[in-house]
């Protein structure tokens, strides 16, 4: 008997994905935070995730793997992502930048998704600006704590589904 239901989990990231995305959106908003091109790329990631880890929740068998999948993939490009943005503020200060006269993939996204949405996807400001810091922890910091937790649950919630997969066409219940 399981406790938790796989579908309960892939809810739980699909509605944690989405409250993170819309507290991004507020607190930039009230505290008039000016987020920078990473910052804006990991909103865009929770807000990808959300409707990607809904689809796990909702369907069944390969369309919850593949939705699954699609989920820790994204989990872990926004793990990487805040990891790179700790390292940037981490740096002496002058010392690095996330801007340069050619602008990376990341940047090109940003700026594209910004001309189109300003309110949701204008950056304004520098990535190796700690800013806001909640509970002794950078914004970037909590973001990477947040997507490592979605990474990791989604690869376990996946393992999983492989398990009851493999139990099922084998004739063992649960």
């Amino acid at each position: 008997m399981t406790i938790v239901s796989t579908r309960n989990l892939w809810m739980f990231i699909a509605a944690a994905s989405a409250a993170l995305a819309l507290t991004s959106i507020l607190l930039t908003e009230w505290l008039m935070l000016q987020p920078c091109h990473l910052c804006i790329f990991q909103r865009l990631l929770y807000m990808l995730m959300a409707p990607l880890a809904l689809i796990a929740a909702l369907t069944p068998g390969l369309a919850q793997r593949f939705s699954g999948g699609l989920t820790v993939i994204a989990a872990g490009g926004g793990a990487g992502t805040a990891a790179y943005q700790i390292w940037l503020q981490n740096q002496p200060a002058g010392s690095v930048s996330c801007i340069s006269a050619d602008m990376g993939p990341i940047e090109r996204i940003v700026e594209w998704l910004g001309m189109q949405l300003p309110a949701l996807f204008m950056a304004t400001g520098f990535c190796e600006d700690e800013g806001l810091i909640l509970l002794g922890l950078s914004l970037a910091q909590w973001a990477l704590l947040c997507f490592l937790l979605a990474f990791g649950l989604g690869l376990w919630l996946l393992g999983r589904a492989k398990r009851e997969t493999k139990d099922r066409l084998a004739g063992v219940s649960h």
